[in-house]
């Protein structure tokens, strides 16, 4: 018993820090949040007092209206927080890959399975509803990479949808923020046995690309590849 006591006790501290933390995360880019808490948590609860003086139940309600009000703020300060998060992390390399991590269950995630040289880079996600390529980067650049990768997608696993979204604020491209929640609208087509299946497929390629045996060094000029296997003796 006394040691469940002692494992909430280190964590309180641990989740009003990770609090404290956020909240002068959100305030450098929403300088009225606290102006903002206090108006919702006050309001609501005066709301409620008020209602309780008027039906004769001061107590109760204020009782009520106290909870809800703390349940009201928090609510509004979870979302400005993840507005500001999502303000800061937008047009940051691997921003999207951050929230594919945050997808929840029900996905596994590959970050940069396509790059090019000017860092343009392709992630990958597989779940229920396929497979989503999310590219971020030059759009006009990304194209090409995405096309080669659904291509490859394709020879490897055909019966698997493969869909594709750019990161971005412009014309058919998806904000950072509505990544998240564009990937879990897409309709559901596969069951679970059929997503481990195709993530194993794909694993099984990348752990085939890995261990191919490549040149060290620049091939030599005049060098030719042999054109057949070994000769027998």
């Amino acid at each position: 018993m006394a040691r469940k006591d002692t494992a909430a006790d280190a964590a309180n501290p641990g989740r009003l820090k990770q609090i404290a933390l956020t909240y002068k995360m959100t305030r450098r880019a929403d300088k009225k949040i606290g102006l903002v808490l206090a108006a919702v948590g006050i309001v609501t609860f005066g709301v409620f007092l008020a209602i309780g003086f008027l039906i004769g139940h001061p107590i109760y309600l204020g009782i009520l209206g106290l909870l809800l009000a703390f349940l009201a703020t928090a609510i509004v300060f979870g979302r400005r927080a993840e507005r500001a998060a999502f303000g800061q992390m937008e047009g940051q390399p691997g921003a999207a890959a951050a929230v594919l991590d945050n997808i929840g269950r029900g996905w596994t995630t590959t970050p940069a399975v396509a790059m090019n040289r000017s860092q343009d880079v392709v992630h990958r996600a597989v779940g229920k509803a396929g497979i989503v390529l999310v590219a971020e980067g030059n759009p006009n650049r990304v194209k090409s990479l995405l096309a080669a990768e659904k291509k490859k997608m394709n020879r490897i696993v055909a019966d698997v949808p493969v869909h594709d979204l750019i990161v971005g604020t412009g014309d058919g491209q998806v904000p950072l923020k509505k990544v998240r929640t564009t990937m879990l609208k897409l309709p559901r087509v596969l069951t679970g046995p059929q997503v481990t299946a195709t993530n194993d497929r794909l694993k099984a390629m990348g752990d085939l690309m890995s261990n191919m045996p490549l040149p060290k060094g620049p091939m030599p000029k005049g060098m030719k590849l042999p054109k057949g296997g070994p000769k027998a003796r």
